[in-house]
């Protein structure tokens, strides 16, 4: 009986260790897209650009 378990647990653990693929981890901020910045040329994501008229920038300085 002893030796039915161990067998058991070894399949079990050959199992998590080759087979069985681990999710992989993306961050939402990975995803991002990101844009140019026409003044400076600073890469920012869309979310934090400044849009004005078809055009990004990354700060009100730069918008200007």
């Amino acid at each position: 009986m002893l030796k039915i378990l161990f067998i058991i647990a070894v399949f079990v653990v050959i199992y998590f260790l080759f087979f069985k693929k681990p999710k992989p981890k993306v961050k939402n901020k990975e995803l991002e897209d990101m844009v140019e910045c026409e003044s400076c040329g600073v890469f920012i994501s869309v979310e934090e650009a400044i849009e004005k008229n078809g055009k990004y920038y990354c700060s009100k300085e730069c918008l200007n």
